[in-house]
């Protein structure tokens, strides 16, 4: 949620940012035109009670000294006033309720290396990937979903049979492979001193509100409406918010948490080729990093993070590229978006496997999350990432290491999966 100060102080600033995502200037002069409103109805209503408060005290004194119809006169002065306070307060309550949810549909504005634009297609490539991309012979240049029949490591049936289209069954080497990249990806964040969290799978509105789902999101996560509760798009969500109004020591700086879990994601509104096989699914697995900073050291972290990213998938030895994201192509919350995609040789396109966001202040000030140092609080930088998310990483695994004696296991994986070559199977009648 941007600052109200802000917004007072570089209105310009902001609509001119606001404007690189296709965004109106009017929710923020409305905004601060409620703030102003806000800042004269909390004036009017505390002059009331102030002088209500002041009358109150001049009857005791009257009384005293016997002047009981000037005492009177006072007490009727007194309920005048408290009849104009409830309404008045009621007012500001009301201003003070519509410019929050006012606030919440304001996206966060975008960093100055941030492009303007609208579509994927307006997307900088902030690094290029390898010039001579992959080229798979002919006869193992099959598509992870018919490799996945193929080799029995997953089946979009049973999915289907179980819960509906978009929620694979993992089995054998494929579920291996799963666990294997879980703890490798873990592993390495661990490594880099990122501190490894088990958070629950469901969250409250407050949480998600936290960190900027809702009420942006809302259509895209599933809900329990019984128990009001939301399963989580990200880890994002339930490892950033145990922060949620903190005031953190600036010596306690950096933040560095790490964490695997199952993400639900409705997907409302996706089709075509783009969404085939694992390339588009509902449910999948996912290791998140996320830094709570100093903001003058957030862009130094998002950098480091952007490393850490790039060693996995060269570790891995998928063929990469960064996208710096356009600011209307990026998430709600975020200030700059950098897309890392994997080149899939038998579909002979880049799939997203990884986004990196810094948020600056954005969810930091919808959480109250703040520092505390040299005797004045400010609100925090938070940053995260996806590293990684595993369907599109297996899809490129099993797409691209595909050859005569079955597929290949990256190195740097088999001490996890405890095997090199996936072996060909033919699938059962």
């Amino acid at each position: 949620m941007l600052e109200l100060a802000r917004l007072h102080d570089q209105r310009d600033a902001v609509v001119a940012g606001l404007a690189k995502r296709g965004f109106d200037a009017a929710p923020v002069d409305a905004a601060i035109a409620l703030d102003d409103q806000r800042k004269s109805q909390q004036a009017e209503a505390e002059d009331l009670l102030r002088q209500a408060n002041d009358l109150s005290k001049q009857i005791g004194a009257k009384m005293r000294a016997g002047e009981r119809e000037a005492a009177e006169g006072l007490k009727a002065q007194v309920a005048d006033l408290k009849r104009r306070i409830e309404p008045a307060q009621e007012a500001h309550a009301a201003t003070v309720a519509e410019l929050d949810a006012l606030l919440l549909t304001i996206p966060n504005v975008p960093h100055p290396d941030v492009v303007a634009g609208t579509t994927p297609e307006e997307n900088e490539v902030y690094r290029a990937g390898p010039e001579a991309l992959p080229v798979l012979p002919e006869g193992h240049n099959r598509p992870h979903w018919e490799l996945g029949e193929a080799y029995g490591l997953f089946s979009l049936a049973d999915g289907v049979k179980l819960t509906g289209a978009g929620f694979p069954v993992y089995r054998a080497y494929g579920a291996r492979l799963q666990r294997a990249l879980v703890s490798y990806f873990l592993d390495r964040a661990t490594d880099a001193g990122y501190v490894e969290v088990a958070p629950p799978h469901l969250v409250n509105a407050d949480s998600a509100r936290g960190t900027g789902q809702l009420p942006d999101k809302d259509g895209q996560m599933y809900y329990c409406p019984e128990d009001e509760l939301y399963l989580i798009p990200t880890a994002e969500v339930p490892i950033t918010n145990p922060h949620r109004g903190d005031i953190l020591a600036a010596g306690d700086l950096p933040v560095k948490l790490c964490g695997y879990t199952p993400c639900f994601r409705r997907e409302a509104g996706s089709y075509g080729k783009d969404v085939r096989g694992l390339n588009r699914v509902h449910q999948f697995d996912k290791v998140e990093i996320v830094r709570i900073e100093h903001p003058d050291h957030s862009y130094a972290a998002l950098a480091d993070m952007l490393a850490h990213v790039s060693g996995l998938l060269e570790e891995l030895g998928l063929p990469y590229r960064i996208l710096r994201l356009c600011g209307g192509d990026m998430g709600f919350t975020a200030a700059v978006t950098y897309d890392f995609e994997v080149w899939s040789a038998a579909q002979e396109r880049w799939l997203e496997v990884s986004s990196v966001s810094n948020f600056e202040t954005f969810q930091a000030n919808r959480m109250a999350l703040r520092i505390r140092g040299e005797g004045t609080k400010r609100l925090a930088h938070t940053l995260n990432g996806s590293a990684l998310a595993l369907p599109r990483i297996v899809a490129a695994l099993l797409e691209n290491n595909q050859g005569p004696e079955g597929i290949a296991v990256p190195e740097v994986l088999r001490s996890y999966t405890r095997f090199g070559v996936i072996p060909y199977a033919e699938p059962k009648a």
